[in-house]
């Protein structure tokens, strides 16, 4: 296949999802892979009768843990935390008192921050049961902190720290406070700080509670959830805080991923230690400081799919090829998609750009 041929592949299988599937009301799809001068910026679809369009800013779901994960990662450089470090350093003490009690014992002064980045701290997922208080109450209001204390008071730990991989939005939210604690601000700025402002990524917030730098002529991609508008649900931001709450454009997505990428965030040293320091997510997949990472199973995961980045419930993926040195990232803006998402990626995407010879 020539440049064109793949560009024409890729964008015609796009359209086509999403044409064909009611649940899906906008999607968004960037392909980025200078050596094959290949930049594609695309949409499908509508947000309240306006056709979709490549420069609205998207909400990211669970890809926003990747910019919690990097932060972190850069206050472990600066010295002002480590990942070996107890969390009971940094948290509240009612938020702290009985946080992690398994089979009758309690385990939270063993929590270490990397296992809240590796999502092996054992802890519960407080983030399904409180979005469906959310739909049942439109008035439901917690802050993150009250988010947590509810999910200590009303649900059971899984594991033992360290033991093994329980994906839980409980490990995300607590390293947004210890975010908080260690820089002195709040979660949205320090994302303003870190990455929006030097990254210039000037359509990037967090969702019900920044604005962007520059106003987006474009409206925020709606997202869905089993048919509700969630952009609609104020309440929703305390739920999910600094598990997800990345809104970005997709062309701000990409100067964010370059700048991981390349070590312009954090050190080789340390990226290599996000992705290093794992646990087994799947049959393919192992999970890092938040990285997503394909592992080569031969006939189930060729070597072609191997790459690594981020993924979120709405269908949304960002993600980098090293061998292509290209990047992937997309947005199907439905919880429905919260694996088609990803599958599209692999076979739709990284398959197509694997048959072009540069």
């Amino acid at each position: 296949m020539n440049t064109e041929q793949v560009i024409k592949a890729i964008e015609d299988s796009f359209r086509k999802q999403v044409q064909k599937d009611d649940k899906v009301q906008n999607a968004y799809l960037m392909v980025h892979w200078e050596k094959a001068d290949i930049h594609m910026n695309i949409a499908e679809g509508e947000t309240r009768g306006i056709t979709a369009n490549p420069q609205q800013p998207n909400y990211m779901a669970s890809v926003g843990k990747i910019f919690t994960a990097t932060l972190i990662a850069m206050l472990h450089e600066q010295g002002k935390l480590s990942f070996e470090d107890q969390i009971i350093k940094y948290i509240d003490e009612d938020i702290a008192k009985k946080l992690h009690v398994y089979k009758g014992k309690d385990y939270t002064d063993q929590i270490k921050i990397k296992h809240l980045l590796n999502q092996t701290s054992g802890l519960f997922d407080n983030f399904w049961p409180l979005i469906d208080q959310m739909l049942e109450n439109p008035d439901f209001n917690m802050s993150p902190k009250e988010a947590i204390i509810w999910g200590r008071d009303n649900l059971e730990s899984k594991d033992i720290p360290g033991k093994k991989l329980y994906y839980t939005d409980t490990n995300y939210h607590l390293l947004g406070l210890i975010i908080e604690r260690v820089t002195g601000k709040t979660f949205d700025q320090a994302l303003k700080e870190y990455f929006f402002q030097p990254l210039d990524m000037k359509h990037s917030y967090v969702l019900h509670t920044s604005e962007p730098i520059e106003k987006c002529p474009y409206p925020m991609a709606d997202f869905y959830f089993k048919g509700n508008r969630i952009n609609d649900y104020q309440g929703y931001k305390g739920i999910d805080y600094a598990g997800g709450g990345v809104v970005a454009t997709n062309e701000d997505l990409l100067k964010f991923m370059k700048a991981l990428a390349t070590y312009r965030l954090v050190s080789k040293e340390t990226l290599d230690l996000m992705k290093q320091d794992k646990a087994r997510f799947g049959i393919a997949i192992d999970y890092g400081y938040s990285i997503w990472q394909f592992k080569t199973i031969p006939i189930i995961m060729p070597k072609k799919f191997n790459c690594w980045g981020c993924v979120g419930a709405t269908g949304a993926f960002m993600f980098y090829h090293p061998e292509l040195d290209a990047y992937v990232i997309g947005n199907f803006n439905d919880v429905s998609y919260m694996s088609k998402g990803l599958m599209f990626m692999l076979k739709k995407v990284i398959n197509n750009l694997t048959k072009l010879k540069v």
